[in-house]
């Protein structure tokens, strides 16, 4: 890196309504079924590119994390696709000392939570790989697990939630952190060099972020698509396992589309079109954290549109607005 001055981008706390997004649009598909059929619906229209080796890019969570996508779900998704069905789950291990810091504890976790239906590759259980970050601010390639590039294709399955650095977490957060290795990509995004662990916070950290998902995407080229599956959304991570705060925002359904940028921006936009009494507490976690840099980011890396069209599975795939998509929501309740 030169030693030219870097400084990170500003706006991460401000939510940019559609009207005021530019460029083109891509296809988002939406239902409302919180289900394996529902999770099956959403795939099977954004599956076409899924061949070859399959990655399964998806957060398994800390030992009996009550959020995580259930894997009854995810074991019907896999099984009856066929394309899915030799597919294997992948991870990394941890920044953070906690139930997946070591691939030892990693496994046991594993098991605990009830993924033992398919293989699951810590991809760096054993060492790391180094990928190209095009048009990388902050950093010119990343530290992956180093099985990544074993896979022909990945499939992003993501729990839509709040992240307590990130704001959100999508699947830009689910494959900028969860396909950094535990020890050295983890570290790049979240500490600068000769400081304290997480010194690196709001618009520099979704910076980060986003270039090491970049590296990613790059790799795996067409070959990559995305679900989102907004349920039980706390405002914390996953990684936060029972300690996770309770849920306050009502559940809302399923995404997908080939487009990561217009996938991410969908799920916060259905969050920022609900009532307030339903969002205040996503919304105060997103913008506290500056978390709308994520978006933006991408968008200056060429990586989207934050512009889409929104197909309801439900209603013959008409198109609709968000506001519709989210109208009669139920309150949160286990």
């Amino acid at each position: 890196m030169s030693n030219e001055k870097i400084t990170a981008g500003k706006g991460g706390e401000r939510y940019v309504p559609y009207d005021e997004r530019t460029g083109n649009e891509s296809i988002v598909y939406f239902t409302r079924d919180l289900s394996a059929e529902g999770l099956k619906k959403v795939y099977e229209k954004v599956n076409a590119n899924m061949n070859g080796k399959i990655a399964v890019k998806l957060h398994t969570g800390e030992q009996h994390g009550p959020n995580i996508i259930p894997h009854g779900w995810v074991k019907e998704l896999m099984q009856g696709e066929p394309e899915l069905k030799n597919a294997s789950i992948v991870e990394t291990n941890t920044y953070y000392e906690g139930d997946r810091y070591t691939t030892e504890q990693h496994l046991e976790t594993l098991k605990v939570n009830g993924w033992t239906f398919c293989p699951v590759d810590i991809m760096d259980s054993e060492g790391t790989v180094l990928l190209p970050i095009e048009g990388g601010k902050w950093m010119k390639e990343m530290c992956h697990g180093k099985t990544m590039v074993d896979y022909d294709s990945m499939l992003v399955l993501t729990h839509f939630k709040g992240h307590t650095m990130g704001g959100f977490g999508g699947s830009n957060k689910n494959i900028g952190i969860g396909c950094a290795d535990g020890r050295i990509g983890k570290k790049w995004i979240h500490t600068r060099e000769g400081e304290d662990m997480w010194s690196i916070a709001t618009e520099e950290l979704m910076e980060r972020i986003t270039e090491s998902t970049k590296a990613t995407i790059d790799f795996f080229g067409k070959n990559i698509t995305y679900v989102n599956v907004m349920r039980n959304m706390s405002v914390s991570c996953d990684c936060e396992g029972l300690d996770a705060e309770p849920v306050v925002t009502p559940n809302v359904g399923i995404l997908a589309s080939n487009d990561i940028l217009a996938i991410d921006q969908a799920c916060v936009d259905l969050i920022y079109a609900m009532r307030e009494d339903e969002n205040h507490a996503l919304v105060e976690r997103i913008e506290t954290r500056h978390g709308h840099r994520q978006l933006s980011c991408m968008k200056e890396m060429g990586m989207g549109n934050d512009k889409y069209i929104l197909i309801d599975l439900d209603n013959g795939e008409q198109k609709i607005d968000q506001k519709t998509a989210v109208k009669d929501l139920k309150p949160f309740t286990l």
